[in-house]
């Protein structure tokens, strides 16, 4: 069974119910119908009815279960505007203000219904930036308690089973922090196995990355990954973790033994943490596009709620499977 079955096997224990505000969005409709039929959660979209039941009519897919909640008809909008008044006035929010955002702002408005426990998380993404999606969930939601940093991170399902968890990644930060401090590494390494003890497997081995292995390359990026490490194994003691790591030393035994002998991580990393945004980005997508990996996210982590990101280059698939996770995600806060 692929990762995302098991997955999708662990939400439908426990359906939760997920917003899928990009309700004129032809993928968030086919995915719907299929997260609908295969029993994954429950689905709310944001919007008009019938403009949503005529694009699941001409898309031919099923959608009479899910639930439509329209801003401008629905009779929980004096509630939520008092939600949204009361959560950022102190910032300048008045109410007349609130139901303005809320009439036009569906991803505001997903965002305030999960903070009303009206649903258990949000996925949006597929039509909006990250920082569209990102910004009301930090608003409005704000962070877990104990989280340093909001990051985000992909889970790579990889066709390398003798590597990682039974070739299941999860790469961090591919999305959202440009470039992080020292502190802000260390504080990603530790959410990051946060994350991936809830999604993937019980022991993560998070490996610090670099273009350099122990020295072998001086630079000022050698030096921050060489100060990040240092930060997070004062601050961390309990994580499996070690830097700084070249890709293959951090996953191929032989090219740790040779690079890194004696490195607690090198040549079984299943984390991968990157130096920046840009290597990040690159990296996931290079594994994605080339080494034919399943890519999951961007998912965020450290939200006090599940709030997931979507590249704006996804399938309906992907959308599919992002929900699973942010279900299984909703059943443990």
């Amino acid at each position: 069974m692929s990762y995302i079955d098991l997955m999708k096997q662990r939400a439908k224990v426990d359906k939760k119910t997920i917003v899928l505000p990009e309700s004129n969005d032809k993928r968030t409709l086919l995915a719907a119908a299929k997260i609908l039929e295969e029993g994954i959660a429950n689905i709310i979209m944001i919007g008009d009815e019938e403009k949503i039941m005529d694009g699941a009519g001409w898309l031919e897919v099923e959608l009479d279960c899910i639930t439509v909640i329209n801003p401008k008809t629905t009779d929980r909008l004096e509630e939520y505007v008092n939600v949204l008044y009361e959560t950022r006035k102190s910032k300048g929010m008045t109410p007349e203000k609130a139901r303005e955002i809320l009439l036009n702002d569906y991803l505001t408005f997903g965002i305030v219904m999960v903070k009303n426990n009206d649903a258990d998380g949000m996925v949006a993404g597929a039509c909006h930036s990250t920082a569209d999606t990102l910004r009301p969930a930090l608003q409005i939601l704000k962070t877990a308690p104990g989280v340093k940093l909001v990051s985000a991170f992909f889970i790579m399902d990889t066709v390398m089973k003798e590597q990682g968890e039974n070739g299941t990644f999860l790469f961090a930060d591919c999305g959202l922090n440009q470039d992080p401090t020292p502190e802000e590494l260390a504080a990603i390494a530790d959410t990051s196995s946060r994350s991936f003890k809830s999604l993937v497997g019980p022991k993560p081995v998070i490996a610090m990355l670099s273009h350099s292995t122990k020295g072998s390359a001086k630079h000022a990026l050698v030096d921050k990954v060489v100060e990040a490490t240092k930060i997070a194994q004062e601050q961390y003691p309990h994580l499996v973790l070690d830097g700084e790591l070249q890709t293959d030393a951090a996953l191929v035994p032989s090219v740790a033994k040779s690079k890194a002998p004696g490195s607690p991580v090198g040549g079984r990393a299943n984390i991968l943490i990157f130096p920046n945004l840009d290597a990040g980005n690159i990296g996931y997508k290079l594994v994605q596009r080339l080494g034919g990996a399943e890519a999951y996210g961007p998912m965020l982590q450290g939200i006090a709620k599940p709030v997931n990101d979507l590249s704006r280059g996804c399938s309906w698939e992907d959308i599919v499977g992002v929900v699973a996770l942010t279900a299984v995600q909703a059943q443990l806060v």
